[in-house]
């Protein structure tokens, strides 16, 4: 049975034959490091990762190349920013939406004095805008927001909330995990100071790498969590003050920065809104499927019921059958690969109205068809009808 993975939103797969490509010429052509050797496949490869913070820069539109600081991925920027920023003391606005990489740092330092206030979303995850004013405290510090919800789909207005925070005085952090690569993100725009993405999702690159993004001048306000070797100014014990040695102790995951570099090479040569507009037509018929099946009392739709504002994401909760047994039942009988809880998102859940069960997550990305939406759609009427 071909299995058919709906799960883009966790990681998206298959990956473009490009990034294995590379990452595999790294590792059986290369495999040095940077910053530390005196030879020409170090500095081959050290062009290559200057030309990744290049790219990424371009696409965020990001202030300077060099405020471009790779990690982990989204979770590990996150926790850099929000660790490195917040002081006891400070308050931060965040959204009724917001995934555990933005939440479980800050529950953290609430122990440390940090307080934070959720914004009211709507039951479709549209956030309530006009609250915001109110949320506001006299120590308000920082916005930290996701750009598109992780369980519904339902996407951030940027703009909006960047002319917020600058009218107000505050910086604006942005979790970009669910729409980098796919959908426009631009720092200047949406004047986002903080821009925290991860490389595996919409942006088709390995796992184990990601970064951050950051405004000019953000760079001082941010203490580094980890020191130790860059390869620079070694004859100092002191961390290094310029960018962006300040904050990439240690070594680099260099497969993943070459997996990443083919990945935003092969991003730019498809195009963006190519991508984007295949994701949102697969959605839209899926989402038309579930609507008449809705309509039967089989299932119940989870945020937006279409295309305004929203990713690739459907989340439904079936009426008739317990949700984990549709789920294994999909995958079982129809090789249906999708992922079914809270999603690590329980704050979303309260607001959607589907705590504590949770929900069944499709996500369609680049690497899905028309003929996955069609054997989706005859799955959820089969197993949950």
């Amino acid at each position: 049975m071909e299995r058919i993975y709906l799960d883009q939103a966790a990681t998206s797969f298959p990956k473009p034959k490009e990034v294995s490509d590379a990452v595999w010429r790294y590792l059986t052509e290369n495999g040095c490091n940077i910053n530390r050797g005196s030879y020409q496949e170090a500095y081959s490869l050290e062009e290559i990762v200057y030309e990744t913070r290049e790219r990424l820069c371009a696409l965020f539109r990001g202030y300077d190349c060099r405020n471009t600081v790779f990690t982990a991925g989204v979770t590990h920027s996150l926790n850099l920013l929000l660790k490195g920023y917040l002081k006891p003391g400070d308050h931060v606005l965040v959204s009724s939406m917001e995934h555990h990489a933005v939440m479980r740092p800050l529950v953290q330092l609430a122990a440390q004095g940090v307080t934070f206030t959720r914004i009211p979303c709507r039951m479709d995850g549209e956030i309530c805008l006009e609250q915001m004013e109110n949320c506001l405290q006299h120590n308000t510090k920082a916005v930290v927001m996701t750009h598109a919800s992780n369980v519904c789909g339902t996407m951030m207005p940027f703009e909006q909330i960047g002319a917020f925070c600058r009218a107000h005085g505050l910086r604006f952090f942005a979790d970009c995990a669910q729409t980098a690569g796919v959908f426009d993100v631009d720092m200047r725009r949406m004047n986002i100071d903080a821009l925290a993405f991860t490389g595996h999702k919409g942006l088709h690159g390995p796992q184990g790498i990601g970064g951050l993004l950051l405004a000019d001048g953000m760079e001082k306000e941010i203490a580094p969590l980890i020191a130790g070797g860059t390869g620079s100014m070694s004859h100092s014990e002191e961390i290094p003050s310029f960018m962006p040695d300040r904050f990439e102790a240690g070594t680099l995951n260099l497969p993943g920065i070459v997996g990443l570099h083919a990945a935003l090479g092969w991003i730019g040569n498809t195009g963006m809104e190519r991508i984007c507009s295949h994701e949102l037509r697969l959605t839209e018929d899926f989402l038309e499927g579930l609507v008449r099946l809705e309509e039967q009392e089989i299932i119940r739709i989870i945020g937006k019921r279409t295309l305004e504002h929203r990713t690739g994401v459907v989340s439904i909760q079936p009426l008739r059958t317990e949700m984990a047994q549709a789920a294994y039942e999909m995958e079982r009988r129809f090789g249906i690969m999708t992922r079914v809880g809270l999603h690590c998102a329980p704050s979303a859940h309260k607001t959607l109205g589907t705590y504590p069960s949770g929900t069944i997550r499709f996500s369609f990305g680049w690497g899905n068809t028309q003929e996955d939406v069609d054997a989706a759609l005859r799955a959820v009427r089969a197993v949950c009808g």
